[in-house]
């Protein structure tokens, strides 16, 4: 999968991690892909409600080690 934006949200707690993806979503084009890496464990249940609210797709979702794994495909 391509990933065109990175984004490092870890040790951030609710809500920064969603506030930065909005952030960084706003500045790229449609149907290109960001990956938020974060640490809280409520980022999962998070990215699922933003993804729902924004119409932005939510493409995967893991756990790796400590961080958490999203990606996101801009609307």
């Amino acid at each position: 999968m391509q990933i065109d934006k990175e984004l490092d949200a870890r040790g951030l707690n609710c809500p920064l991690p969603i506030l930065k993806a909005k952030k960084a979503l706003a500045d790229m084009q449609s149907g290109q892909t960001l990956r938020v890496a974060a640490t809280d464990a409520g980022s999962m249940r998070d990215f699922q409600a933003f993804a729902k609210q924004t119409g932005n797709e939510l493409l995967e979702q893991q756990a790796v080690g400590d961080d958490f794994i999203h990606v996101l495909r801009r609307r």
